[in-house]
């Protein structure tokens, strides 16, 4: 336990993390996209000599710099705040491991924000082809962020046989590209790639609807009909991409899914499975909604429809990248380290010495034995459990005795390779008498929260 601990009452420091990613994903990956949506658009706008278009183009690229260089920014600040916060200890190696990578990203990040501001405020102002070079530019740039992000996210996944041998030894960095290159690498960037490309047009569904369809009827069908078709790649290609990666993914890890899918008759789903089906659902919906509305009918076709679509699609990428987090149970970084930031070398050691041997963090006001249980809960259960919220451990342990509180703690410090939790939750670790005093901690939590420290005390004598 080598850093403090944050706590976020009842949601939990992982739905923090979780609800400023999946705001950020949908704008950056729409950075993505839009990027490459906005010269195409230009280019055919140019090629076809449409003012029209062209007007709602400088529109849209003012509502793109906004969303992207504005929201993006502030929400891509707030990640990094949050991980360095949750997740202390991962953060960690992956700075250690890619700050080249990170180096090179925040490079393409900054031609990106410098381009869009020249794309924008020089439209009229430059020569046509000089300012469409802009926006490719532009695009280059972001798409070359997609690239490094994507090696870095994949990796916490599917490090690799090459970098899991040097792991712990100081060499880490030396297999930067193999680590980089990592075997969910490629399918992961191909799915993400369709993400964007989708989420480009839907973005763009946006603007199109606020053209008056009364007074310019052709401008709004030909905008929203050529804007529809960006969906079309992403919905065709993304089974092909899906199965790719599911294919890359560790045996371990799929076994979340196809337990899930194995079950369905029986009425039980995992939480991957309950995930993996609301995207699918939610994207069928916005394929449907899109067809029907804005290419069929794009008249008809309002701010509010688009909107709605936009909150499909956020339902959509949000569970996506949930059902991703939740692919890496048990671990931040795939056989690596826990969830909980334990290294996986280091429990025996933990075990051996006690988990708490090291850390400058235990609470001093209450009785020594109250400290520790509270630092091993904090150290331990605290990355994916709240008292009394998510994932409640009161609602775990409610209706326990004393005993059966400590037989389930010992079944996860025992970790048998037959124990179910073994798929979603890391070892204990630690000596016997701090599990018991972690055994102490919950029982007198769940039993009376209001005075925890009185009745753990009980418990004892």
């Amino acid at each position: 336990m080598n850093y403090p601990f944050w706590e976020v009452p009842f949601i939990g420091s992982g739905w923090v993390i979780g609800m400023i990613a999946i705001f950020h994903v949908m704008i950056s990956q729409f950075a993505v996209g839009g990027g490459l949506w906005l010269p195409m658009a230009e280019r055919k706008a140019l090629l076809e000599n449409r003012a029209d278009w062209m007007e709602e183009l400088k529109k849209h690229s003012r509502f793109f710099l906004l969303i992207t260089a504005v929201f993006g920014t502030v929400s891509g600040v707030g990640i990094w705040f949050a991980i360095g916060l949750a997740q202390p200890e991962a953060t960690s190696t992956l700075i250690h491991n890619f700050v080249f990578g990170w180096a090179m990203e925040w490079v393409f990040f900054l031609v990106e924000l410098t381009t869009i501001a020249v794309y924008y405020y020089t439209w009229g102002r430059i020569p046509a082809k000089l300012h469409l070079k802009v926006g490719w530019i532009y695009a280059g740039a972001s798409l070359c962020t997609l690239i490094i992000i994507n090696g870095i996210l994949t990796f916490m996944l599917t490090p690799g046989e090459t970098w899991l041998s040097v792991a712990g030894t100081g060499a880490e960095a030396s297999k930067f590209w193999n680590a980089f290159f990592n075997p969910t690498y490629w399918p992961s960037l191909a799915m993400r790639t369709l993400v964007c490309i989708s989420l480009a047009g839907i973005w763009a569904l946006i603007t199109g609807a606020r053209i008056d369809g009364e007074k310019q009827p052709e401008l709004k069908a030909s905008y929203l009909r050529w804007t529809t078709k960006w969906l079309v790649p992403s919905f065709v290609l993304m089974p092909f991409t899906l199965i790719w990666y599911l294919f890359m993914v560790p045996e371990s890890q799929r076994a979340l899914l196809t337990l899930g899918i194995s079950t369905i008759g029986s009425g039980t789903f995992s939480q991957v499975t309950r995930l993996a089906l609301v995207m699918i659902i939610t994207s069928a919906t916005i394929v449907l909604v899109v067809y029907y509305l804005a290419y069929k009918n794009p008249r008809d076709f309002t701010v509010a429809h688009a909107c709605a679509v936009m909150l499909m699609a956020l339902m959509a990428t949000g569970t996506g990248e949930q059902a991703r987090e939740m692919l890496r149970k048990p671990y931040v970084i795939g056989r690596h380290m826990y969830s909980n930031g334990m290294r996986v070398s280091a429990v025996a050691a933990a075990d051996k010495s006690g988990y708490l041997r090291e850390t400058l963090w235990l609470n001093q006001d209450t009785s020594e034995h109250w400290a520790q249980g509270e630092a091993m809960y904090r150290g331990q259960c605290g990355a994916c459990h709240t008292l009394t919220g998510y994932r409640s451990m009161n609602k775990l342990m409610s209706g326990r005795d004393r005993q059966s509180v400590g037989n389930f703690l010992d079944m996860l410090h025992e970790y048998k390779p037959d124990l179910s939790y073994r798929r979603y939750m890391p070892p204990l670790t630690g000596t016997p008498d701090e599990i018991k005093a972690l055994g102490d901690y919950l029982y007198a939590q769940s039993i009376a929260p209001e005075h925890p420290a009185d009745t753990t005390l009980k418990a004892q004598k």
